[in-house]
């Protein structure tokens, strides 16, 4: 996983978070930064970054709210009228004490739930998880192992619509902004997707779309493929084309047999997921149409 860093931390003062895209021109950091220290900010981080292609400038920078001289319920008003339209910026203000409360999808597989439940569990994903939610009803007693509410909604062609509809209301009945796919086998519809614009997290393995079906990694195996990877993505109504935010890969060889491959992918799978759940968590990912810019 990525160092610790002040975000979130019950030993560190809270921080606001500021996330920004505009087009490129001179004076973006000059100004950003003056704002905070004319009114006794401390920046804590800074970075920032210009795509040339496209002439867009992204920064994200965070600082400490302790002896920040404008109350943090009118910050974002108070930057909007300083720099935001003057800039043309599109930007969100977050802070590090909010967690994002987060939903988690399942169906069968249990290694994505386990590993962050565990990292949840142990503080190193600084968000809540108010709820379980499955298609199935096998990974209760997983859900009930970390004392999480679990919610099965048994989803068939015919009742997929009205059983996403009662899932979003759940999800806003418990105040949820944040969804993470664990292995969830059920392919989220346009309406459902667009609830949670660039707030849906899923992972899946890199062999699409070399290898599709239920049986990639028999395939992969068979064709003598050398490299297994993971991917974890924003959720979009393209199926598996959303901006990318983590991707790793591991290496194989003709001495490792199917089971293998799918032990190894198992574990990609669970660590690139979990680092995408930290990124998000930290505010470090900002979106640009459909390309991720992320902040170490």
């Amino acid at each position: 996983m990525p160092p610790s860093s002040s975000s979130g931390s019950a030993d560190s003062p809270a921080t606001a978070i500021l996330l920004i895209s505009c087009p490129d021109q001179s004076g973006i950091v000059a100004a950003v930064s003056g704002f905070i220290h004319e009114n006794a900010g401390n920046i804590v981080h800074l970075d920032q970054h210009v795509d040339a292609a496209v002439n867009v400038f992204f920064m994200r920078l965070e600082w400490q709210l302790t002896g920040f001289r404008i109350p943090r319920e009118v910050i974002g008003e108070h930057f909007a009228k300083a720099l935001g339209t003057r800039f043309s910026m599109r930007w969100a203000l977050h802070f590090s004490d909010e967690r994002p409360r987060t939903a988690i999808f399942v169906t069968r597989e249990t290694h994505c739930l386990y590993d962050l439940l565990s990292r949840h569990e142990s503080g190193e994903l600084d968000m809540d998880i108010p709820l379980i939610v499955s298609n199935r009803d096998e990974l209760r007693p997983a859900a009930e192992r970390f004392g999480i509410p679990f919610h099965c909604f048994p989803i068939t062609k015919e009742t997929k619509e009205a059983q996403e509809e009662r899932e979003l209301e759940i999800l806003a009945a418990h105040r949820v902004d944040t969804v993470v796919l664990a292995r969830y086998m059920q392919v989220l519809s346009p309406h459902f997707v667009s609830a949670f614009p660039h707030r849906i997290i899923n992972i899946h393995h890199s062999f699409l779309p070399a290898f599709p079906g239920a049986r990639p990694y028999h395939s992969a195996h068979q064709r003598g493929v050398k490299i297994i990877g993971g991917t974890s993505h924003y959720v979009t109504k393209d199926l598996d084309e959303g901006p990318i935010i983590e991707q790793d890969v591991i290496r194989v060889s003709h001495r490792d047999s199917v089971a293998d491959f799918i032990r190894k992918g198992k574990d990609l799978e669970k660590v690139v997921l979990a680092r995408a759940v930290w990124r998000h968590v930290q505010r470090r990912i900002l979106v640009h149409e459909n390309r991720t810019f992320v902040f170490a």
